[in-house]
């Protein structure tokens, strides 16, 4: 159920006036008592939580340039036609707009047409136009994603080195990386990282992932670091929790620009920035480098070291092995290659 569906089902049930912050058309009758506006708003909040904060962030960028296309038209954007959407996601292609992203922008405009209690676009009459312009954006353009360079040992190692001294902010972004990669998080999970999350064992670290990309309901996941002889994720992580000295809430802090330590947890951002600042620091290409570069660094590595798919997806918890086949096909390319005795 949608926060429209979830509001306009409420109000239903007790009579009530609209929210002033709702779409909902208004209906003159009394007023909801504070505590059942309440329960219907925090009712609103957990329809949107079915979406992850990421993907919330993406999906308003994205109807925020659709409202805009529409306005400099003159096109209605809520409800908008199924002829408007297709014409938009065209002139997307012809902006140079990749495939991904605009099939992600389609996905963006019914997201917020079902959260005002409208059809989306893509399920109303006429939609067949969607899919047709849809179709030809792919074929014309593709939809091959450009993958960011992963962040292996060998280009791990040269960043942590270009990261001097052991102040808090030393300290800790060596421990980012380094977790990053030992764990093969996403930056997302590595923000939401709590103190209590980690467990310290003779062997190297357990980990507990609370919430993921691939686990919106929460059950959680435990993985394993070990100890570390080379990148020494264990270590790293040691010096930065004995010197930010914090025993609980978020694990990776946010510091002021004075270095001081605050309460608040690191920007998903952040980390992005902390990846290719550190890789242009080592003499490497930033543009190739992404937040994603940490955990598809473990995956490449792995899968060169010679490590089973389901070794890796005990650390990657991915749910399909596809994602993971391809690391291990990319790492051998070349090793036991079928015109390797006659070329």
């Amino acid at each position: 159920m949608t926060v429209g569906e979830v509001r306009f089902t409420l109000r239903e049930m007790a009579s009530e006036a609209p929210d002033p912050d709702s779409t909902l058309p208004a209906v003159a009758q009394p007023a909801l008592p504070d505590i059942l506006r309440a329960e219907i708003d925090r009712a609103a909040d957990y329809a949107r939580a079915s979406r992850s904060p990421a993907t919330q962030r993406a999906y308003a960028s994205d109807w925020r340039i659709f409202v805009a296309w529409c306005d400099q038209r003159g096109i209605e954007s809520l409800p908008a036609s199924p002829g408007a959407v297709a014409t938009f996601l065209a002139a997307q292609a012809d902006a140079g707009v990749k495939a991904p992203t605009i099939g992600r922008r389609l996905a963006a405009i019914g997201y917020h047409h079902r959260q005002a209690g409208c059809d989306p676009p893509q399920e109303q009459p006429g939609a067949g136009a969607i899919k047709e312009v849809l179709a030809g954006i792919r074929n014309a353009i593709g939809i091959r994603k450009t993958r960011k360079k992963p962040a292996d040992a060998e280009a791990l190692r040269a960043m942590l080195r270009t990261i001097e001294g052991n102040d808090l902010r030393a300290l800790r972004d060596r421990a980012v990386l380094a977790i990053g990669m030992a764990a093969a998080l996403r930056r997302s999970e590595l923000v939401a990282l709590d103190v209590d999350d980690i467990e310290i064992l003779a062997e190297g670290l357990r980990v507990l992932i609370g919430r993921s990309k691939t686990d919106q309901a929460g059950e959680g996941a435990m993985i394993a670091i070990p100890e570390g002889r080379r990148l020494r994720p264990k270590t790293l992580l040691l010096e930065w929790m004995a010197a930010a000295g914090h025993k609980e809430g978020p694990l990776f802090r946010r510091l002021t620009r004075g270095g001081e330590l605050t309460k608040d947890p690191m920007s998903d951002r952040a980390i992005a920035r902390l990846v290719q600042r550190c890789a242009a620091d080592a003499g490497l290409d930033p543009t190739l480098f992404a937040g994603h570069s940490l955990r598809s660094g473990f995956l490449t590595e792995a899968a060169r070291q010679g490590a089973s798919i389901f070794k890796m997806r005990d650390v990657s918890r991915h749910k399909s092995v596809q994602v993971l086949s391809e690391y291990v096909r990319d790492a051998e390319l070349f090793r036991d290659h079928a015109g390797e005795s006659f070329l």
